[in-house]
């Protein structure tokens, strides 16, 4: 058995069943144990940052980490985007990184370079094996550090991938364990909550499931405190039968009015707020200034017994939780806009769905309306690097083949990452793609303004780098040459006619919908 196939029979022994892939040469005795070793689903990417995204959603849904496999440092460098949001998001990653044979790095040949410094800002753990002999080893400890919500990325120089292991491969290992949250802080929590003061419990930074949402509501209904999620939840229960929750505004502005009031801000899993950018005269902590923020849990402690001890000191077991109602809303007609795509879209939503969502500024409808749509999971951008929401839908659809995933997507994102389209027809997966195609880079004409710069108006040049149109970009035509079905909506009888027929169908569709921008 070689370094590569007791690297690959070490990921199997621990559940990791999905390599999301780009390789080059030096990563070939990689590939050859594909066929030597039974069991790896081996994904395709044809760009680095469509794998890094794929295995964040596989992530996601699966509840256990995928692996990537990345050639040199380069490879890792067109990966990094979407690495950084899945480290944003605590979600669990092992990437492989092959590298030059250990006696060649000293000839500095083109593709040379510092592999460890380039992982390690989008990495919690890093390592470089030097010994076929222990890179069995050395995988298990990449899948356990991952299993904890992180992301481990580990280099397979070539030597290494191709030497003889006579250790042969591990067997499983359990994943670091998830700290318990003291009972000090949960003592404080409890005091804050029974003080008569104004209190919000904020959850985030880990998966916000059916369960532990309707938990946080009881424990908000049994002492008047206000419960919310983060701005982007990595993974939410949303619809119909689950919890009512608030959910912090992206502008810093109104998510500053929205808890201005707050006394005690009890973070669970997520950190403290701030805006997402600096804006002239505008503070970059949210929270007041008077406010009293309490790190309640980190996102790698045990969330479920928190909330357990939570209820049990509030004796909130038996209070009922504020629920979702499903409220479908009614289909437009006429002039299509953001709008009457977004009702179409919470009217057709399939029971059990996973809706990916980087529409960016047509995100505020479509939340809006699926709140109360059927029961269905909500994946969103965790890090704010672009480009993140199509190949996040392949992963999320290779976890989960049986649901139906509705990615909704920018038109100017959309282009960072539009190879994982191709992923998609290659592996036909059960995903319906909707373009918000309004031909702009409508969010940065938004921040342009709330910046400050040149008055808020952009001059000629300026407005020429927020537009991309001239020439319109054809998603249909797009589409259809990586071998997707596609279709373009120009009026809501036209997306309603067409969204209704994707979600009813399987494999991969796409939705051109030419609207407006919403400001």
């Amino acid at each position: 058995m070689n370094g590569a196939e007791s690297l690959l029979t070490t990921l199997l022994n621990n559940e990791v069943e999905v390599c999301f892939t780009n390789p080059g040469t030096s990563e070939m005795h990689f590939v050859a144990a594909l066929d030597e070793v039974d069991g790896m689903r081996c994904v395709l990417c044809l760009f680095e940052g469509v794998l890094s995204a794929a295995a964040d959603g596989y992530a996601r849904m699966a509840r256990k980490p995928a692996s990537t496999l990345l050639h040199l440092g380069p490879g890792l460098g067109n990966a990094l985007a979407n690495t950084h949001n899945a480290k944003k998001g605590n979600v669990p990653m092992v990437n492989i990184v092959g590298d030059h044979a250990t006696y060649h790095l000293q000839y500095n040949a083109p593709l040379t370079s510092d592999i460890e410094a380039i992982a390690a800002p989008v990495s919690h753990w890093v390592h470089t094996s030097t010994a076929s002999g222990a890179i069995g080893r050395d995988a298990a400890e990449a899948v356990r550090q991952a299993a904890g919500h992180r992301v481990a990325t580990l280099m397979l120089p070539a030597d290494v991938s191709w030497g003889d292991n006579p250790n042969g491969a591990e067997a499983a290992v359990g994943p670091l364990p998830a700290a318990t949250v003291p009972q000090s802080r949960i003592d404080q929590a409890v005091e804050k909550l029974q003080s008569g003061a104004s209190c919000m419990l904020m959850i985030g930074g880990v998966e916000v499931s059916r369960e532990r949402g309707l938990a946080l509501s009881r424990i908000g209904k049994a002492c008047g405190a206000q419960v919310s999620s983060d701005t982007f939840p990595v993974r939410i229960a949303r619809g119909e039968g689950s919890a009512v929750l608030g959910r912090l505004p992206y502008l810093a502005e109104l998510a500053i009015d929205s808890i201005k009031d707050v006394e005690h801000l009890i973070l669970i899993g997520a950190l403290p707020p701030v805006s997402f950018f600096a804006y002239p005269n505008v503070p970059s902590e949210i929270a007041a200034e008077g406010c009293d923020v309490l790190q309640l849990a980190e996102p790698g402690e045990d969330i479920d017994q928190l909330l357990e001890s939570l209820l049990s000191a509030l004796d909130a077991q038996a209070v009922e939780p504020d629920v979702q109602a499903l409220d479908l809303p009614p289909l437009c007609s006429g002039a299509l806009d953001v709008n009457a795509a977004a009702q179409a879209i919470a009217h057709f939503l399939p029971q059990d769905a996973i809706l990916v969502d980087e529409a960016n500024t047509s995100s505020t409808f479509t939340s809006a309306y699926t709140t109360s749509a059927r029961a269905h999971d909500q994946l969103c951008l965790t890090g704010g690097a672009i480009g993140w929401g199509l190949p996040a839908a392949v992963g999320a659809a290779i976890a989960c083949p049986q649901r139906k995933v509705v990615a909704l997507e920018a038109d100017g994102s959309a282009m960072y990452t539009l190879q994982a389209l191709w992923t998609m027809a290659r592996e036909d997966l059960d995903i319906t793609v909707v373009i918000f195609n309004n031909r702009k880079y409508s969010i940065l004409e938004l921040e342009f303004g709330r910046t400050g710069a040149r008055g808020g108006t952009p001059g000629p040049k300026a407005a020429s780098t927020l537009s991309i149109g001239n020439p319109d970009l054809d998603f249909v035509a797009l589409a259809q040459g990586m071998g997707v079905s596609a279709t373009r909506a120009t009026t809501a009888e036209e997306f309603n006619t067409q969204f209704e027929a994707a979600v009813n169908s399987r494999g991969p569709r796409l939705i051109d919908a030419i609207v407006p921008t919403v400001f």
